[in-house]
């Protein structure tokens, strides 16, 4: 047992179960601040689990030729920055910059990320960024062109249940040793719409302040200072009932209560409440896309065609890149993007 489920196990016994939430973002926090999670396998490569940046350069490469489009189409502004959010190992910003690079925009870059470890990949892929622990950190008088991928689902859920006294809050709690979901004991019933109280019991709908607070600035951002985001993770774009909350070590997926602060927990964006948030915030959505329409309507194929016959003996690893990014059985339809633009910047 790690320092860190000890102590949560002292702390539920003396003062009760915590909420899932709070539950997912320490346990995060602890997990991020203390390894490199991400690897291609469990053997030879080890991590936790890999990201689209990891499979293949294409897929940075298409986001930063859309920034780019949106660059030019803004007027080129030279004082534009580059912004990512959560940048994993600097992989995906590497290729995305090489990419806008070809097209003229060479932009400064600033990276979000709290993890010491991650920061240190980072800062060996892209030397010149600057680091924020926060968005509250970034500039506010330039505009800002923006990546998030895999970020907000790493955000903490919080969990509502039926139960047959009522709504109820998901925690946290002890059955013996083992850390298990119980409901709370407070009446929730007025934190939901009236249309959604009548679900059966059993019932688990999740929402995400912190989500949705993250969305708000970046698109009060964007709307203030100009600019563009991509915003791609696994998630639904309708409404959806029922914990999306998991977990994932060693590439494979486990209990999400059983490793606490040694798996990486994540839940699927609700893509619809981010884009209404954003909307409220002033900036303009230009829509919800697939990750496989969006990299295939970018040009991706094109791409993997011309780096297929400038190395022939690359062709089948690049063919099985191409399709864990784009086939609907893959990472194509699960995975969608949030394309967000803020005043002058959309059409």
């Amino acid at each position: 047992m790690t320092d860190y489920a000890a102590s949560l196990r002292r702390l539920i016994r003396a003062t009760g179960p915590v909420p899932v939430a709070r539950y997912m973002a320490e346990s995060n926090a602890h997990y991020y601040a203390t390894r490199d999670p991400l690897g291609r396998n469990p053997s030879g490569h080890g991590g936790d689990f890999t990201t689209a940046p990891e499979i293949s350069q294409m897929f940075g490469e298409m986001l930063g030729l859309w920034l780019a489009d949106r660059w030019k189409k803004a007027g080129a502004p030279t004082d534009a920055v580059y912004v990512e959010l959560g940048p994993g190992r600097g992989t995906l910003a590497a290729d995305a910059l090489r990419a806008m690079s070809a097209a003229g925009l060479e932009p400064e870059v600033h990276f979000v990320e709290g993890s010491p470890v991650l920061r240190k990949a980072q800062g060996s892929a892209v030397p010149d960024a600057t680091f924020h622990e926060d968005l509250t950190g970034l500039p506010e008088d330039r505009p800002l062109i923006v990546v998030a991928n895999e970020y907000f689902d790493a955000l903490p859920v919080r969990q509502l249940v039926a139960t047959d006294d009522g709504w109820r809050e998901r925690m946290v709690g002890l059955e013996g040793e083992r850390l298990v979901p119980v409901a709370g004991s407070q009446p929730m019933d007025s934190a939901l719409p009236q249309e959604r109280r009548d679900a059966p019991v059993g019932t688990v709908i999740e929402t995400a302040p912190a989500q949705v607070a993250q969305m708000r600035e970046l698109a009060t951002r964007l709307a203030r200072q100009g600019g563009a985001a991509l915003v791609v993770d696994y998630g639904y774009a309708r409404p959806h009932t029922g914990s999306t909350l998991q977990a994932v070590r060693v590439h494979e997926k486990v209990d999400p209560f059983a490793h606490p602060g040694e798996a990486d927990l994540t839940a699927h964006v609700d893509f619809l409440a981010l884009a209404d948030t954003a909307i409220e915030a002033r900036a303009q959505v230009l829509g919800i896309a697939t990750q496989g329409d969006l990299l295939r309507a970018i040009g991706i194929e094109r791409r993997a065609e011309a780096l297929a016959q400038a190395a022939p003996d690359r062709a089948d690893e690049i063919a099985a890149g191409l399709e864990r990014l784009v086939a609907e059985d893959q990472m194509g339809r699960l995975f969608k993007a949030l394309l967000i633009a803020g005043k002058g910047w959309g059409d």
